[in-house]
């Protein structure tokens, strides 16, 4: 096996078990908002996480190159502050299956700034499955959240969160081949640390005695696994397997979300999402073919 295709096999595996992590994301933000202000859950998660990936920095003596720093800003901002925010502000509009949906829609948005960030050219084929995924996606939510004004805006920071979400994950693909998948998110969490201490003190809870454990563990979980650990994984699986081709092993999150969340916080699949995964399963499994 060359080396091109030995580090493609490594970057598939090393990006399933980012998104096996990510998984979990929507479900535990949901249990955790349900005691915790979107934005104090947003500067807890990123204090945590920085605090936890400090360490490594300091054992090892990493230190990012000058001219990487505008580069990691951008990375802390989309996926340290950006989609935290903004998909922790959504799950207060829609529910975590809901919000897992759009989830669906990384892959495409992932490619389209790999190729504007990082200079891959996935084949035509590759577009037409993806965008068609991603007209199926938008339209299923049209349809569905004209009933409630609420919706909507939930539907319209989820779109957002995941705009910005794939900028921070090509940004990062390409910075992780320079300096490692764990420097590029621990780095991005130490330079929003400042601003996010600041965040947290200002909406600091004026209690927390009667916080449910299960928001508890909804805050570890996303501090610890969805902020740092699951980015070690699928930084450097975006670099060695390429962003626009391992991001289509995202195809398989919606799916993974539906099951967690109905597992663990006892939300109800509906038909219509399923088979609007289902669809979206078929459009991006093609664009893999062709990424």
């Amino acid at each position: 096996m060359d080396q091109h295709k030995h580090d493609q096999r490594r970057g598939m595996i090393l990006g399933l078990l980012g998104v096996l992590v990510f998984s979990g994301s929507m479900p535990a933000t949901r249990a955790a908002v349900a005691a915790f202000d979107p934005a104090f859950l947003t500067a807890a998660r990123a204090l945590i996480a920085a605090a936890a990936g400090a360490v490594p920095i300091l054992l090892l003596r990493s230190r990012p190159a000058r001219e990487d720093i505008r580069s990691l800003a951008l990375v802390s901002l989309c996926v340290v502050l950006a989609f935290p925010l903004l998909s922790a502000m959504a799950l207060t509009h829609i529910s975590s299956p809901r919000a897992i949906l759009f989830t669906g829609l990384l892959p495409v948005v992932t490619a389209t700034w790999s190729v504007l960030r990082g200079g891959e050219r996935p084949r035509a084929g590759f577009w037409l499955f993806a965008f068609a995924g991603a007209a199926l996606l938008i339209g299923y939510a049209l349809l569905n959240g004209a009933a409630t004004g609420s919706g909507m805006l939930g539907d319209a920071l989820m779109l957002a969160s995941i705009i910005l979400c794939g900028l921070g994950y090509a940004e990062g693909a390409v910075l992780t081949r320079r300096m490692g998948g764990w420097q590029v998110i621990c780095w991005a969490l130490l330079l929003a640390a400042p601003a996010m201490a600041l965040l947290a003190w200002w909406l600091w809870p004026a209690t927390l005695t009667h916080v449910a454990p299960s928001a508890w563990l909804g805050l570890a979980y996303v501090s610890l696994f969805s902020m740092l650990i699951g980015f070690v994984f699928w930084y450097r699986g975006l670099a060695l397997g390429g962003a626009a081709a391992v991001g289509q092993l995202q195809l398989l999150q919606p799916i993974m979300g539906f099951a967690v969340s109905a597992v663990l916080l006892g939300e109800q699949i509906g038909w219509p999402i399923v088979a609007a995964a289902l669809c979206l399963l078929l459009c991006v499994g093609g664009a893999r073919r062709f990424a």
